[in-house]
């Protein structure tokens, strides 16, 4: 017997040190809920160690959900195991946070990717340091807050965004092409929570232009890395990468274009992850289970 469609589904995702018995006590938590498993997937990493596991699961009759009950079967098995696991209902909205500045293009990506439910997100507010793209949240009927940063006023500009995440309960901000670095202190506060994405090229270009350059080094491939923030820039854990081969007719601005449909994409599918529970973060990188 299969659960009916639109039965509420749960996740569960973990990591622990590899060992005998694993999945077993995983299966049997779910055969005593009276659960069917509708996905898995698992990954033994076998440099270190470690072993990653996503089920999703239903109960058979299509009856709702004990997560608390779940929950409390699981904390016995995670220090059973030594896990880091997290248990979650699979249709709870994600109550996120969009920063931007003048780039237009993975913000409405984004909002339009929600609006036609291709992401399970709750988008509580879209946040700029610049006035710019208000129009656009306005068009998807989400608040757009003005928060100006300037060398002087950054710490309170940031500690205005802290009372936001608090406030509303924030799960997740994503830096849709803010062109602002985050204080260490901040990056500290939203560890595991925040997303950016930036151009990835080979060789890189940093500073003003970066397409100009690309182009006038005559590159063959451009891309973007979706990556969790941390204090040492663009340099957290890679969430999604998204490479589009070039040739020697494209301009500098047909090789922007170019990025902003790279950065769209890698972006998207990363939010789209991390709603959904797939990513496990291991060091300083990630296991996806896609």
């Amino acid at each position: 017997m299969t659960p009916s469609t639109g039965a509420q589904h749960g996740v569960l995702l973990l990591s622990c040190p590899d060992g005998p018995g694993i999945v077993h006590a995983v299966t049997e938590l779910l055969v005593q809920e009276k659960c069917t498993i509708v996905q898995s997937q698992q990954f033994g990493d076998a440099l270190n160690g470690t072993f990653f596991m996503r089920v999703e699961f239903a109960r058979v009759d299509g009856t709702s959900l004990d997560f608390e009950g779940m929950r409390q079967a699981m904390q016995a098995i995670g220090r059973r195991f030594e896990m880091t696991w997290q248990l979650e209902d699979a249709r709870q909205r994600l109550r996120v946070v969009l920063m931007v500045s003048k780039f237009a293009h993975c913000l409405n990506d984004l909002l339009f990717r929600n609006s036609v439910g291709e992401l399970n997100l709750d988008v509580v507010a879209v946040v700029s340091n610049h006035p710019d793209l208000g129009r656009i949240a306005d068009s998807y009927g989400v608040p757009f807050r003005h928060v100006p940063v300037t060398k002087d006023t950054k710490p309170q500009a940031e500690a205005a965004l802290l009372d936001l995440v608090r406030e509303q309960q924030v799960d997740l901000v994503v830096l849709a092409r803010y062109m602002q670095i985050l204080s260490d202190n901040l990056c500290r506060q939203l560890a595991g929570k925040a997303i950016n994405i930036h151009h990835s090229m080979l060789p890189s270009f940093k500073g003003a232009k970066p397409y100009h350059q690309a182009h006038a080094r005559g590159v063959k491939v451009i891309g973007a890395t979706a990556h969790y923030v941390t204090a040492d820039l663009d340099e957290g854990p890679i969430i999604e990468q998204e490479l589009i081969r070039v040739d020697h007719s494209l301009g500098p601005e047909q090789l922007a274009a170019r990025g902003r449909e790279a950065e769209s994409r890698a972006l998207a599918r990363a939010v789209r992850w991390h709603a959904e529970n797939r990513i496990a973060v291991t060091g300083n990188r990630t296991v996806v289970f896609p």
